[in-house]
């Protein structure tokens, strides 16, 4: 910290004023402080002292949450001489605060235990702190938290105590559960059922389940499981303990997932929930929604359990088919949230059944699936009062869309088409009341795509059906009609009869405002499908398109019809197109010149609405063109140009409005690809001057689709060079300030791509240049970047760079480039296998691996003796030990791993040796 050490009284003065200052300004000044303060040496001292002082409960809190994060992200700071002063420390201090909050009682827990898992030289610690602390029932409390807590921790992504150190604590947690089990038990002896430690009891038992080392037989006739089961049976348990043992059993059930490795425990949890359907009955009964949700998370755990046997076994042993009853009886339960809690398990047991693909095993469960969807197809209902049309984005809303993903994913077992006609066959022969109706719309809807198009008497049946339904029934009715029928755009297609029909009933919706997003949907549907009948529609789209905001669209709705109305132009003669996309243009385009004249003030001067359709327009027009014609959109691109360029300047200053714009451009010139040549130096100029002040990352986005497009041309390589040369300089300037990388992961992203476009295009140009040992060392910094797309942009670089040297695809440049990226190795080769290496082990999540080990594999491939040279020095610089004593990695933990790396033949041995490895350091 700046100025040294502060006082202990400044401190508290400081965390007083983040809790009591009435000034926000104040409460602010202070957490930056104080952040500041935790980040320093000095804040173990100064914490130490305030919780000795134990003042009051916040600056107690503080310095216990203190204690904890710095135990968590900064042990290596102290000396290992100071280690045992410093548990004796905080055991002292957890013995003298445990009566004045639980909040700081589980810092200080945290805190112990997070110690414990780095602290090499505290052997037995399980054992230490029960002899010391189990026979004082004042300090039972918490005893059981640092007990409930130690084992969540063991997999902490904030402790980065590795592989070795994991394994080694395992097992000795493993050896010392059974003493921990038996501790559980006297204490609800002790204290005789008393609420708050039975509470306690099941978490801490929950989480020694969640680690996995409780012994199943040990487990399968311990008392704790008898008390358990009836908690849950009791109707008279309170919520809180409810949902405490409800977790526990939860866990137990998540923990024996490998079931014929944990019988005994596996057969006694099964048999104990199947005697919990009354306790449901009864909670039904009463109202509880709370335990309601609590049993069904319950049955649903059970069914995810025994999944393999239910499906290999169906009706015997524990693949009893009473499990799927107690979901189904859950899906009867009034409220939808109660069968929602069970759709993962319908989902994977979906997965299982479409993998194994065998009728008699199908037969066994459609009945079941039936049964459910029909719970579904009730829980969709609206209620009877409901006015206006459905809502999408509340909670109802959502749980409609996953219920619609769960029949989709569902439908194969039942049959869609049989489903399709059953569904119909409700509505054509009863007189349902319109919520019914609704929801079996929707259903219908969710699953008409899935059902065969080709001759169907019934789907035609049901389309003349719908479009002749009257204005007269509910809204919702109508709204979810108009879905049905943007999903059956494939019947629309092979009957083209329909089409007239089926546009009126949409246009008639188009006009009304609550129904007009959702047609314009089901027309963009339409439009997508039916591409060809549709061309003969084009004037009346276009008519559509014009007068756009005269229909209550919303922005989504607005440009899915543009993109509709777009598919359709692409299929119209070649001589038509350029003066249909014009037509098509002019409104925005008209739109956009007048907002070009008037001042920026705000909202109404903003034009992004307009370039977003633009856009959209652009991106979808694609006609086939033969070699040797001009590209119909040519002319009309080269006609906006200006306008377009004048908008960008304008606006220069506004990330948002030059990141729309850039979009807009990047469609323009993908759509016509070469065509937009006239435009190359005007933009290229234009981006270049504007980066130099506000370097936007979507120039650089836009410049790799330039470089994609114009690369290979002999004529423009030099030009894009020198773009990229231009971009580059201002990008290295705002990389290199403190944070750079960390705070523009966008650029990053962007600039990577642009390079990589480089290297597929126009490698020897790129790799001649003075910028690729910039951009080479650039990239080598920012491979510690924690972010998925920049990090991948990096990575691709750094393996296509490579590759250039390796891929000999009969181009005469071969022999360059390999000797061009021969020498690029020789500078940074060593660098490189440094950093990724040091990344892999410290900075990045795994998902990245099979990136950085693409780039390893090309490297191997380029020069196998020289990378086993560089990966052996790598290897040497890693640390073989933890700060807290313990081994991070052994000798032969290291030689086995250069071995198996450099001897790999396939990229996939190389991403799992190093998946293996990295593990050591986490």
């Amino acid at each position: 910290m700046e100025g040294g050490k502060p006082s202990l009284a400044l401190v508290y003065q400081a965390v007083q004023a983040l809790y009591h200052d009435p000034d926000p300004a104040g409460k602010e000044r202070a957490s930056l402080w104080l952040e500041e303060f935790q980040r320093s040496m000095y804040a173990w001292e100064i914490s130490d002292q305030l919780l000795q002082l134990k003042q009051d409960v916040e600056s107690c809190y503080f310095a216990a949450q203190t204690m904890k994060m710095k135990i968590q992200t900064s042990f290596y700071e102290l000396p290992a001489d100071t280690h045992i002063a410093l548990r004796d420390s905080l055991l002292s201090h957890i013995q003298n605060l445990k009566d004045l909050s639980p909040v700081i009682v589980t810092q200080l827990a945290l805190a112990i235990a997070d110690l414990a898992l780095q602290m090499a030289s505290w052997k037995g610690c399980v054992q230490t702190l029960i002899e010391k602390y189990s026979n004082e029932v004042t300090s039972l409390m918490f005893l059981i938290e640092i007990l409930t807590v130690l084992p969540e921790e063991v997999h902490s992504r904030s402790l980065r105590i590795g592989a070795n150190r994991r394994t080694e604590i395992i097992e000795e947690l493993a050896y010392y559960s059974s003493t921990v089990i038996s501790l559980l038990m006297s204490c609800v002896q002790k204290t005789g059922n008393d609420e708050k430690m039975l509470i306690k009891v099941f978490r801490c038992l929950g989480s020694w389940f969640n680690l996995g080392v409780l012994d199943s037989n040990f487990m399968a006739n311990n008392q704790l499981l008898m008390i358990l089961f009836q908690v849950l049976q009791r109707d008279e348990t309170s919520t809180n303990l409810h949902e405490a043992a409800s977790d526990c059993v939860c866990s137990a059930l998540y923990a024996i997932e490998n079931v014929d490795n944990n019988m005994p425990l596996a057969l006694q949890l099964f048999q104990g929930v199947l005697t919990l359907e009354t306790a449901y009955h009864m909670a039904v009964a009463r109202e509880d929604l709370d335990k309601v949700l609590n049993y069904c998370r319950i049955f649903t755990e059970l069914c995810e359990t025994f999944l393999e046997a239910i499906v290999r076994n169906p009706g015997q042993g524990m693949g009893n088919l009473r499990t799927l009853e107690l979901l189904l009886i859950c899906a009867g339960h009034p409220q939808y949230e109660v069968v929602e809690i069970s759709f993962n398990f319908w989902y994977r047991l979906g997965e299982h059944l479409y993998k194994i693909n065998d009728a008699v095993l199908h037969g066994i469960f459609r009945p079941y699936i039936q049964r459910l969807l029909h719970a579904l197809a009730r829980h969709c209902q609206l209620d009877p009062d409901h006015e206006g049309i459905p809502e999408d984005t509340d909670d109802f809303g959502e749980f409609r869309m996953r219920v619609s993903d769960l029949v989709k994913d569902l439908i194969f077992l039942v049959g869609s088409m049989e489903c399709f006609s059953q569904l119909y066959s409700t509505l054509k022969d009863g007189n349902p009341s319109w919520e019914v109706t609704e929801a079996v719309l929707f259903i219908m809807a969710s699953i008409a795509k899935s059902v065969d198009p080709e001759n169907n008497p019934p789907l035609t049946e049901v389309l003349e059906a719908v479009v002749q339904l009257p204005q007269t029934v509910h809204i919702a009715v109508r709204y979810t009609s108009i879905e049905l029928v943007g999903e059956m755009s494939e019947v629309v297609d092979r009957n083209p009869h329909f089409l007239d029909p089926v546009l009126n009933y949409l246009m008639k919706g188009l006009r009304e405002k609550p129904l007009a997003s959702v047609a314009a949907k089901a027309i963009h549907n339409i439009c997508s499908v039916c591409r060809d009948h549709m061309a003969q529609h084009f004037q009346g789209l276009l008519d559509i398109a014009r007068s756009l905001d005269s229909f209550a669209l919303s922005p989504e709705a607005a440009v899915g019809l543009l993109k509709g109305t777009a598919l359709v132009l692409a299929r119209l003669p070649l001589e038509k197109i350029a003066e249909c996309l014009s037509d098509l243009c002019a409104v925005q385009v008209i739109a956009l010149k007048k907002l070009s004249q008037q001042p920026c003030n705000g909202k109404s001067s903003d034009p992004t609405l307009w370039l977003d359709r633009l856009a959209v327009i652009f991106r979808h027009t694609n006609p086939i063109v033969e070699n040797g014609q001009t590209h119909p959109c040519q002319k009309v691109i080269q006609e906006i140009w200006p306008i377009l360029s004048e908008t960008l300047n304008k606006h220069q200053a506004d990330n948002r409005i030059v990141e729309r714009c850039c979009r807009c451009l990047r469609f323009a010139v993908r759509c016509v690809g070469k065509g937009s040549a006239a435009l190359l130096q005007p933009l290229v100029t234009q981006m270049v001057n504007v980066y130099q002040i506000y370097p936007h990352s979507c120039f650089l986005y836009l410049g790799s689709i330039l470089v994609d497009e114009y690369g290979m041309e002999e004529g423009c390589r030099q030009g894009l060079l020198d773009m990229l040369q231009a971009l580059c300089m201002p990008t290295f300037q705002l990389l290199e300030q403190p944070y750079g990388l960390r705070n523009h992961p966008d650029t990053v992203d962007d600039l990577f791509r642009l390079a990589t476009r480089f290297i597929q295009r126009s490698p020897v140009t790129l790799l001649r240049s003075q910028i690729i040992i910039h951009i080479i060392q650039c990239a080598i910094a920012s491979t510690t970047l924690d972010h998925r797309d920049a990090n991948c942009s990096v990575m691709k670089f750094m393996r296509d760079l490579i590759h250039t040297g390796i891929s000999n695809d009969h181009e005469d440049d071969y022999e360059v480039r390999k000797e061009l990226i021969h020498h690029v190795m020789s500078q940074n080769g060593q660098q490189m296998v440094n950093q990724l290496l040091q990344t892999c082990c410290f900075c990045l999540p795994p998902y990245t691996l099979p990136d950085v080990a693409e780039v390893l594999w090309e490297i191997m491939l380029f020069d196998r003796p020289t990378f086993c040279r560089w990966l052996e020095n790598s290897l040497k610089g890693l640390p073989k030990e933890t700060s807290g004593g313990a081994v991070t990695v052994t000798h032969k933990q290291l030689t086995d791993f250069h071995k198996q790396v450099t001897s790999a033949e396939e990229c996939k041995q190389v991403c799992w040796s190093l998946r293996d490895f990295t593990r050591l350091f986490r």
